[in-house]
């Protein structure tokens, strides 16, 4: 019997398990690094703004209007903060769009979530009439004027009501959902229905259990877009202990701007505020949502392609 050495044999024969290092082309690198390149400089000009802001929101009068403000603060100061946060009705808008906001995507989520899976019933009558009436409201509307006159005539007006139910159904975060639900395993719904959960069993106890990421992504879609508004309020409220932050810091800003113009003792403060209000108003607007982001950014991720891709 003639036997083969054992260095003879090939080295996959020898070592099947080890997997072989596969080189990169060339092209491939050079892929690669000009692909890292372009992200670095669209993350620079994503996040330039933003640190020009904070730079321009502690930064002083002067700097600013010579335009010596780029990245870092020049000049640093206090003052425009401190005039905003001594006012008392600051602190109430600020409360006010905490409440807004909660309110309104828990009454979002509600009408989203059960609209989603409804529609997402092929046998469901009048499923297409359904998905019809949504999807129109995407591109036409009643108008401005239609619409307050709807409200006013609805007794919303100066309430909390007329910035929670507007809007309170996304028509594009309706679809999503509808898609997440559409591609949910009937399987699991069927042997619960076997088991004697009705409707409403399988929906709480089955399906919303298990749908938490798309869940976690509409109500982070939901609050940002509340959070965020500020139209509506400025349209339907017009007592000032109702608005929201972002309307207070509106009228903040259009009331600077003629700040300018003021000569003379008296005017320091306000031609101070007249000059970095802008970068002020973004930064407290956008604060809690940037304080958020960094625990929550796995769900705006994920949220872009939830419902995407069909089973």
């Amino acid at each position: 019997m003639v036997t083969t050495p054992v260095t003879d044999l090939p080295e996959r024969l020898v070592r099947p398990n080890v997997p072989r290092t596969v080189k990169d082309s060339r092209g491939y690198t050079v892929f690669r690094w000009l692909n890292a390149a372009a992200l670095v400089v669209i993350m620079f000009v994503t996040l330039y703004p933003f640190v020009n802001l904070v730079a321009q929101a502690f930064s002083s009068e002067a700097y600013i209007n010579s335009g010596q403000v780029n990245l870092v603060p020049r000049g640093f100061n206090l003052t425009t903060f401190q005039v905003v946060m001594e006012d008392r009705l600051f602190w109430r808008n600020y409360q006010n769009t905490v409440v807004y906001t909660v309110v309104a995507t828990a009454i979002s989520m509600v009408l989203t979530t059960s609209f989603a899976y409804a529609i997402s019933k092929r046998a469901l009558k009048g499923r297409n009439v359904f998905i019809g009436i949504a999807v129109f409201t995407m591109f036409f509307n009643g108008g401005l004027v239609p619409n307050y006159v709807l409200i006013n005539g609805l007794n919303m007006t100066n309430t909390i009501w007329a910035i929670v139910l507007p809007n309170a159904i996304s028509v594009f975060n309706l679809l999503v959902m509808k898609s997440f639900f559409e591609n949910f395993p009937e399987e699991l719904e069927e042997a619960a229905s076997i088991d004697g959960l009705s409707t409403f069993g399988v929906f709480f106890k089955i399906v919303l259990p298990l749908s938490k990421a798309v869940i976690a992504t509409m109500v982070l879609f939901y609050a940002v877009s509340f959070w965020n508004s500020w139209f509506s309020a400025f349209l339907y409220l017009d007592d000032r202990d109702l608005y929201p932050v972002t309307v207070y810091l509106r009228n903040l800003l259009a009331a600077a701007t003629s700040a300018d113009s003021i000569q003379g003792g008296g005017g320091g403060d306000l031609t101070q505020i007249a000059s970095n209000v802008q970068a002020v108003t973004m930064v407290l607007t956008v604060l809690p949502i940037i304080a958020l982001y960094p625990f929550l950014q796995k769900y705006f991720v994920s949220g872009v392609m939830l419902g995407s891709v069909k089973q």
